[in-house]
């Protein structure tokens, strides 16, 4: 029915109350309390100008949430290791979308990021997720090309190298969001991915221009990622090349025998290829073989890795 004046009062607001349709929601009806202040706590994050109280009636539960910091704080409150680089958040509009992004460092070896789009959750990314991903790697790549030690400046730094350590909430608004997957998970407007990639790459490049110490600090981490992932894959492929010699695959430095009798055959292991040359030339090549093997000892202390 109509609205009626009920009297006088300073205060403004909606105040909104709904009950569940059993004959819809016929599995339950039953409201979570973790799964409620989760997302009333997210909101607050995402929303700093706004309070949220939250009052569960059932049990007499009452929680309020409201966080100045916005997600500066969410990433913040997020973070559970030695910080490597500060928080930093940057916000802004392109075209007909509005972002809110911010980021940390610590010293860990994993990723924590959330985005939303309309302060709805992603778990499956997207095209602002994608974009964002681009654009720190191009920021961090190209500071090292222009910036690092000599030694460094030729590492491929990869999208999963900037990774590790990272810290992240990418909240942006788009007036028409197209969502995909079967859960709607993921962002799906191609137009959103290159914008958000330049305002990631002009505010990181500010950022990291105003601030070289922390800039530093971010780069010598997705280094360390990088030389870690190089080194990992030559060692890959060293237990691979490895892997391949079957049994009936003869090793490349042995000089077989004729003779396939093994009653006969003698194999002479000789002390690196000094040694195996001689031994090849005074060996009768119809029953001895002559395998070098090799002559100096590896310093395992200050090998690197796949050469162990």
């Amino acid at each position: 029915g109509p609205l009626e004046i009920t009297g006088t009062t300073r205060k403004t607001g909606t105040t909104i109350e709904f009950a569940a349709d059993p004959s819809i929601f016929t599995e339950t009806i039953t409201f979570e309390y973790e799964y409620l202040a989760k997302r009333f706590k997210e909101l607050a994050y995402l929303n700093p100008f706004i309070t949220i109280k939250f009052n569960d009636e059932r049990n007499g539960t009452k929680e309020v949430y409201h966080f100045e910091g916005g997600i500066a704080q969410y990433v913040t409150d997020m973070n559970k290791k030695e910080i490597v680089a500060n928080v930093y958040s940057f916000s802004g509009k392109a075209e007909d979308i509005e972002f809110d992004i911010a980021l940390m460092y610590n010293d860990s070896y994993e990723e924590k990021l959330a985005s939303f789009v309309n302060n709805i959750r992603t778990p499956n990314g997207g095209t602002h997720e994608a974009g964002f991903r681009a654009g720190l790697t191009r920021v961090i790549s190209n500071y090292n090309a222009k910036n690092g030690a000599a030694k460094e400046k030729d590492v491929k730094i990869s999208g999963d190298d900037v990774k590790e350590g990272l810290i992240t909430i990418v909240s942006v608004r788009v007036p028409e969001p197209q969502f995909e997957g079967q859960t709607k998970g993921k962002l799906g407007n191609t137009y959103v991915r290159p914008l958000i990639q330049k305002a990631t790459g002009e505010a990181l490049n500010k950022y990291f221009e105003e601030n070289p110490i922390e800039a530093k600090a971010i780069v010598s981490k997705a280094l360390m990622a990088a030389r870690g992932r190089e080194a990992a894959k030559k060692a890959r492929e060293l237990t691979r090349r490895k892997d391949s010699m079957s049994v009936g695959t003869l090793p490349g430095k042995l000089a077989d025998c004729q003779s396939k009798d093994a009653s006969i055959c003698e194999l002479y292991l000789v002390e690196g290829d000094s040694a195996g040359g001689s031994a090849k030339m005074g060996r009768d090549r119809v029953f001895q073989a002559i395998l070098p093997l090799k002559g100096k000892i590896l310093n395992v202390e200050k090998a690197r890795l796949e050469k162990i």
